[in-house]
């Protein structure tokens, strides 16, 4: 993780003081200079940070905008650690053509438990069976790599229901709405879709042990639902209309990965 993102991530965590540079470079053990320059990369990312003098820097409104550490300061004790100790887990794109599909790149290349990489836009998002999964700007997109050794199922089918009803939880827990999950992949709010979920492995070919899995979760967060395809407008629902969220991408991704890590 980068100095910015250590940086945003103490900032995350004392939303309700102001933090000096001083404090914040003991911290992350780095000089004065190289935190003034964290703050102005953020700011340039969109954030708003106040800065007074003999009192330091507090983030002035929370914006909606993926980064790790964004994630990392919404995250459990145990679960921050396996973030914080293993380097590059956290990936984020503004936008990729498949989260899965970097998942799985990652994945190939030896990548541990947990690594995430997260999007705010798809253009070539993937369903069940090759179908295409509509991903615009206003949805949340991620993938999560998975040791079989880790979760507690191996079967196919298990593994997504126990997805599906992570993500229920962290939901509920955030939104306060509780999806229903339609068997196996799919999550509902009423009769209408929020969230899609795809689960793919790779098999050693000798002995077919399951090596990795990776799953991508889809969630309909505060998206356009005007701007969806006709035939499917009617079928899909949001968690929040558009710029009504009462959290953040950030928080929920958290959330679930609190939940199935």
């Amino acid at each position: 993780m980068n100095s910015k993102d250590k940086v945003l991530e103490i900032l995350n965590s004392n939303k309700d003081r102001y933090i000096s540079g001083e404090s914040i470079a003991s911290l992350l053990g780095i000089s004065r200079n190289a935190i003034w320059k964290a703050i102005n990369e953020l700011r340039k990312c969109g954030y708003e940070i106040e800065a007074v003098s003999n009192k330091g820097y507090k983030l002035a409104l929370e914006k909606d905008i993926l980064s790790a550490g964004g994630i990392l300061s919404y995250l459990d004790g145990n679960v921050a650690t396996i973030y914080q100790d293993v380097s590059n887990m956290i990936h984020i794109f503004d936008t990729t053509t498949s989260t899965n599909r970097i998942a799985k790149e990652l994945a190939i290349a030896g990548n541990p438990h947990g690594t995430v990489v997260v999007s705010a836009r798809q253009t070539s998002g993937k369903g069940r069976r090759d179908h295409s999964f509509f991903s615009p700007e206003g949805g949340l997109y991620f993938s999560v790599i998975l040791s079989p050794d880790k979760i507690p199922y191996t079967n196919p089918d298990e593994i997504t229901t126990f997805i599906g009803n992570s993500v229920c939880d962290a939901i509920e827990k955030t939104c306060n709405i509780r999806p229903r999950l339609k068997p196996i992949n799919d999550l509902y709010i009423g009769d209408k879709k929020v969230c899609g979920i795809l689960t793919e492995a790779g098999t050693e070919f000798e002995t077919g042990l399951v090596q990795w899995i990776v799953v991508g979760i889809g969630i309909n967060f505060d998206s356009d639902i005007e701007c969806f395809p006709d035939d499917i407008k009617d079928k899909v629902v949001t968690l929040f209309e558009t710029g009504k969220a009462s959290i953040t991408k950030n928080q929920l991704v958290a959330e679930i990965l609190n939940t199935i890590i």
